[in-house]
């Protein structure tokens, strides 16, 4: 059985691209962790090729994936960090070992059925253990909830229309999570009741700051919806989104439009392998690393009422290192202070929008938010 940590940080998935992220810019805030995952061999490498991280208090630590090593592993600290996806698959058992360890969970998700799963599952148990369960901190669903929440100061602003568009490669485990949500059926909001998609949508946005347009998806719906469900705010909420790269997108659309066509009538088993080999002939390995002049992302927000509009905008870059620095301010300030909410919690919801966009600023990852509004 796997000893009790002595680290109040657990990252688990480190063997990936944005666990390693994570582990740097704990590092950077000076928080002792455990960089944890199922190969001890592959994260070790991982580890040793980040800089400077002989500054920091750390160890590696390989477990079995189920909720008893899980458990065993994860007692003693007080915030866990999940990059294992496609979490609708592998999330349960770590949402599970968090809770009986008593420690905050965090992921990375971009899947809404997965959060949806979550909520119903352990986000009650988890409020009333005043824990905080927040699966989806990351570049594509925080940085998009912060421009909403800016352009809501706005009071009397109760529909959202949100985009999130990035320039880069998608990850391994990303590009699993692209496939493995096209089973899964998705939701926007409307009159805060949840409306299904047609997984065929498909939206031609206009870029901010530049002449041209982006083809966008409802990219499984997106965590939005969720997070503004019940929010007295908020009425409507529209948000799709995708990467920049025209091609890729056509292909995304492609491979949808295949899977309701070939895929959907087969049984859940062959569908999960198919797209598995989908997933996998697109993208086997690590992207390259980020590079901030290349690796862009617009985060743009319309929201609207009977009486006002307003529309923020972040520009920012390398949404995977966003990804990373978000993850690790949450853990960071979790180990000084409550969180806002407990239960199921987005990152806003939990540590303060204004204040996560601060951590973003400090680090260069995003400018200055453009604030328009008229009201």
């Amino acid at each position: 059985m796997t000893e009790p940590t002595s680290k109040p940080v657990v990252v688990y998935g480190v063997s990936g691209y944005t666990g390693r992220l994570i582990c740097e810019y704990l590092r950077e805030y000076n928080v002792p962790f455990i960089a944890a995952g199922r190969d001890g061999k592959k994260v070790q490498e991982v580890v040793d090729r980040i800089p400077g991280l002989d500054t920091v208090d750390h160890e590696v630590v390989e477990v079995a994936h189920d909720v008893e090593s899980l458990t065993s592993l994860f007692r003693g600290a007080s915030v866990v960090c999940n990059t294992v996806g496609p979490f609708i698959k592998f999330g349960g058992e770590v949402v599970e070992a968090a809770l009986a360890a008593g420690c905050h969970y965090l992921d990375t998700t971009g899947e809404q059925d997965w959060v949806l799963d979550a909520q119903a599952r352990f986000g009650q148990s988890y409020k009333d253990a005043g824990l905080l369960l927040s699966p989806g901190v990351a570049q594509m669903y925080t940085t998009g909830e912060i421009a909403a929440n800016i352009c809501l100061e706005t009071p009397g602003l109760d529909t959202l229309d949100i985009l999130v568009l990035w320039k880069g490669f998608p990850t391994y485990a990303s590009t699993q999570t692209i496939f493995t949500i096209l089973k899964a059926d998705w939701f926007r909001l409307e009159q805060n009741q949840y409306v299904a998609w047609d997984h065929t949508t498909t939206r031609e946005c206009v870029v901010p700051g530049q002449h041209g347009t982006a083809l966008t998806v409802p990219w499984g719906g997106t965590a939005h919806p969720v997070w503004f469900k019940d929010d007295p705010r908020v009425s409507t909420v529209t948000a799709t989104g995708g990467v920049l790269d025209r091609a890729v997108m056509d292909g995304v659309v492609a491979t949808t439009a295949m899977f309701e066509e070939q895929i959907r009538p087969l049984d859940p088993a062959a569908q999960e392998a198919a797209l598995a080999d989908i997933a996998a002939g697109l993208q086997a390995g690590m992207p390259p690393r980020e590079n901030p002049r290349i690796n862009t992302s617009v985060d743009s927000v319309h929201a609207s009422g009977p009486l006002g509009r307003a529309h923020c905008v972040i520009h920012g870059n390398s949404n995977y290192k966003q990804t990373g620095l978000l993850q690790a301010y949450a853990a960071y300030s979790l180990l000084q202070q409550p969180p806002r909410r407990t239960g199921l919690a987005s990152a806003c919801q939990a540590f303060g929008h204004r204040e996560l966009l601060g951590a973003l600023r400090s680090f260069g990852l995003v400018l200055e938010p453009v604030l328009t509004v008229h009201s």
